[in-house]
């Protein structure tokens, strides 16, 4: 006599719908790992970009000597190449002083903005 087996498992249709969930599931996960990675990047081109435009008012600081007008010049920092655009105005016995960081190798919108006001001599 045949006797009835009664086995237990996932059928073949099974199997490829949770691999299918599966795959989706772990593309969802990669983009979001690359989208952390590439907001991580810009955190840090921003945080350089204002230790470069705090530097560069230390410096002003400490030349004394001011001119009004606009300079720019490049603010590399390692291997970021910036571009720095300095602006003094004179307003009185002040100088506004505001520099504006930007990524020297793309158009895009300024990664720093700073100003101060500086006592002339």
């Amino acid at each position: 006599m045949h006797g009835h087996r009664n086995e237990r498992g996932f059928t073949l249709i099974e199997v490829l719908v949770a691999l299918a969930i599966i795959a989706v599931a772990m593309a969802a996960a990669v983009r979001v790992a690359g989208l952390m990675t590439q907001s991580n990047g810009v955190l840090r081109d921003k945080s350089i970009a204002l230790l470069a435009a705090q530097s560069r008012l230390a410096q002003v600081r400490l030349e004394g000597h001011l001119r009004s007008g606009k300079h720019t010049f490049e603010c590399d920092q390692g291997r970021l190449k910036l571009r720095c655009e300095q602006t003094v105005s004179a307003d009185g016995p002040l100088f506004q002083v505001s520099v504006l960081v930007l990524d020297a190798s793309r158009e895009a919108p300024p990664l720093a903005r700073l100003a101060t006001q500086v006592m002339a001599e």
